[in-house]
């Protein structure tokens, strides 16, 4: 959304220099003019003059100005903590399995700023849009690791429960229910008949609901299929970004692999909005200039111990 201009009057009329304009002005012209009316008018004037020309003057301009760009940056520095809160909670909740291939990947996308740190790939502007979309690229990873996780939760939930079993007894019921009916009609026996079709009314009823979980789990296990197929793709992509970034260390030709992948998950970004079981996750990234990042501000275990362990290597070669 574009931003809208700055009205420089409305913020000088709520601004400390027109308080004093109007004081050494209005306040002053009233004081003087008790005694004579010309010090009245003349700071009526003085202060119509000081509105006229004070708001349009490039010193307060550039207050308002700076006020307000701190503001926004205030304003997005929070939203980009909560919103690596939330990331960094939706990372932690992820099986174990899981979070450790994304920070994986995570390391993957390490070696690709290392291996372009002579470059303008690695430049210490936050807001190169090359790393925001090596950012973009791993936040679409972990939602396809948090909607895997839900999959497999529902998935083991169904199974537990042995949804095929309890269908096909349910069918079986269905059918003996109505063999009973149709003898109980030749017998003539209200009473019991009404019991009985009634009995079978509900049993169909949960026939049907069975069948409808049955549909979400076939449902569910595609998407589970689908899921999978798109982390594999996108993690062989991020590899090829690496191998570009190792072996050719062209800032256009990573550039225009990282453009290019983007490019390529447009759709899966957009399936991921549709599905339902998805939509209380956390949502897009945050609009700002600054980079989210993709790696979470608590590293893994293995990961930890190989950082410690590597310390005191370097501070002996750092001695010798």
């Amino acid at each position: 959304m574009d931003e809208q201009p700055p009205k420089y009057r409305r913020e000088f009329f709520k601004s400390a220099p027109h308080a004093w304009l109007g004081l050494t002005t209005l306040g002053v012209g009233f004081v003087l003019g008790a005694g004579n009316p010309f010090f009245l008018l003349l700071g009526a004037g003085a202060y119509a003059l000081g509105w006229i020309y004070l708001p349009d003057m490039p010193m307060f301009r550039r207050s308002v100005d700076q006020r307000n760009d701190q503001a926004r940056q205030a304003e997005a520095t929070k939203n980009l903590a909560e919103f690596q809160q939330k990331r960094d909670a939706q990372l932690a909740a992820l099986s174990p399995r899981l979070r450790t291939r994304y920070h994986e990947l995570a390391e993957v996308c390490r070696q690709i700023e290392k291996a372009t740190a002579d470059g303008p790939l690695s430049s210490a502007n936050d807001a190169d849009p090359r790393l925001q979309r090596l950012d973009e690229l791993m936040w679409t990873f972990l939602r396809l690791l948090g909607l895997e996780d839900s999959f497999e939760r529902f998935l083991e939930t169904e199974r537990r429960e042995d949804l095929p079993g309890l269908l096909r007894e349910s069918e079986a019921e269905v059918g003996a229910l109505g063999t009973q009916i149709e003898n109980l009609k030749q017998q003539k026996n209200p009473p019991l008949l009404e019991t009985k079709e009634r009995l079978l009314q509900s049993r169909l009823e949960g026939l049907e609901v069975l069948r409808k979980r049955q549909e979400r789990v076939e449902q569910a296990q595609a998407n589970l299929a689908l899921v999978r197929s798109e982390q594999e793709r996108l993690d062989h992509q991020i590899k090829l970004i690496r191998a570009d970034a190792v072996a050719t260390r062209s800032t256009s030709a990573i550039s225009a692999r990282i453009d290019a992948t983007v490019e390529q998950l447009d759709h899966t970004n957009k399936w991921l909005a549709e599905i339902n079981e998805f939509k209380d996750v956390v949502g897009d990234l945050p609009a700002t200039e600054m980079r989210v990042g993709y790696q979470s501000r608590t590293l893994p275990p293995m990961i930890a111990e190989e950082q410690a362990a590597a310390r005191p290597i370097t501070e002996r070669k750092e001695r010798s």
